[in-house]
């Protein structure tokens, strides 16, 4: 049996998954705030490929997206408890056989309820969204969530060791015995475990696509803060000198790129993990959260420099971060030949 490597976000995909919002999530108190920024990233990624959308009701999202090109979607009504594809979503290995993982997803460490979003992935093989020539692959006992995982495309994984050895998850795993069980599922030759970074308001316990994201095979993006009087500026300044330590395979060192600290932004008297890192990756474009500030530009000309031969696209993130997610968190991309 081939297993190839886990493929980076740049790699060519068939599409991208949302779960739709609806009366009975997180978001009833500010729906109409939260579906058009839904509506303006399935809008961006249909003009490049496929949108998958988990709903509720698909008339009434059919409607709420106005005129699209309608080969390029894909509507499945099921049950859902949430919005978070990134974290419920399966994850692809493409090979001899091409595979989907369906690790558990728990709701970051039983916070939050996830019966039903737990069993999306397995639904939509059932409901025959993706290929026959997939193989659907049971993880469980193993919680792994799609935001605590980089891949680089050639057998390098990044991920935040204080989300996976958190109670509730695999914390009775040693970190060496999750390491070697998530090399041997992925292929992965080489690990890089981050032990520092972590966003205020984040549910997550630090997912790496809140903090740190490969950008090329040799190439990582990472949030910086300058700022001294900022509360995350020890916490964040340990984890730029933690990834000054990462090697690549070969040896060398990373070419690190920092991205803008987002500027604070609350709401009812809490700070939200506003962060620039939670972008998205799709083919010919980067959908990169917006926040209504000066900085917004700044961290679109990074990524652009990152990304020449693709358009960077903002998109006003400010309605997801008040559930303490953001752009990248509520997709999850699939490979070309995936989705059928």
């Amino acid at each position: 049996m081939r297993r190839n490597d886990f493929p980076a976000e740049w790699h060519l995909q068939s599409g991208v998954q949302l779960t739709w919002p609806h009366e009975k999530t997180d978001w009833a108190s500010i729906l109409d705030e939260v579906i058009p920024c839904f509506v303006s990233i399935a809008r961006e990624i249909i003009k490049h490929e496929i949108v998958l959308i988990v709903c509720k009701d698909a008339a009434e999202v059919r409607r709420q997206l106005g005129e699209v090109d309608e080969s390029r979607l894909r509507l499945v009504e099921m049950p859902t408890n949430d919005t978070w594809a990134r974290d419920h979503g399966g994850l692809s290995l493409p090979g001899s056989p091409n595979v989907m993982y369906d690790f558990v997803f728990n709701g970051w460490g039983m916070k939050f309820s996830a019966d039903k979003d737990n069993q999306i992935t397995r639904r939509l093989f059932e409901a025959g969204v993706f290929s026959p020539e997939i193989e659907w692959v049971d993880m469980s006992p193993f919680v792994l969530e799609g935001g605590n995982i980089e891949s680089n495309g050639k057998g390098t994984l990044m991920l935040s060791g204080k989300c996976m050895l958190a109670p509730n998850r695999n914390g009775h795993l040693s970190e060496e015995a999750q390491k070697e069980y998530i090399c041997s599922v992925f292929g992965a030759e080489h690990i890089l475990w981050l032990h520092h970074g972590d966003l205020i308001g984040d549910d997550t316990d630090g997912h790496i696509d809140t903090l740190a994201r490969f950008c090329a095979e040799d190439t990582i993006a990472y949030v910086q803060c300058t700022d001294k009087e900022d509360a995350h500026y020890e916490e964040l300044r340990l984890m730029e000198k933690e990834l000054e330590t990462f090697r690549q395979k070969n040896g060398e060192p990373f070419r690190l790129v920092p991205l803008p600290m987002a500027d604070k932004v609350e709401w009812k008297g809490e700070r939200l993990p506003a962060t620039y890192a939670n972008f998205l990756i799709i083919n010919g474009a980067v959908l990169l959260p917006f926040y209504d500030s000066p900085k917004d530009e700044a961290a679109r000309k990074i990524l652009q420099e990152l990304f020449p031969d693709r358009e960077v696209v903002g998109i006003n993130c400010l309605p997801l971060i008040k559930q303490h997610g953001s752009l990248h968190c509520v997709t999850m991309q699939y490979p070309e030949e995936y989705i059928v």
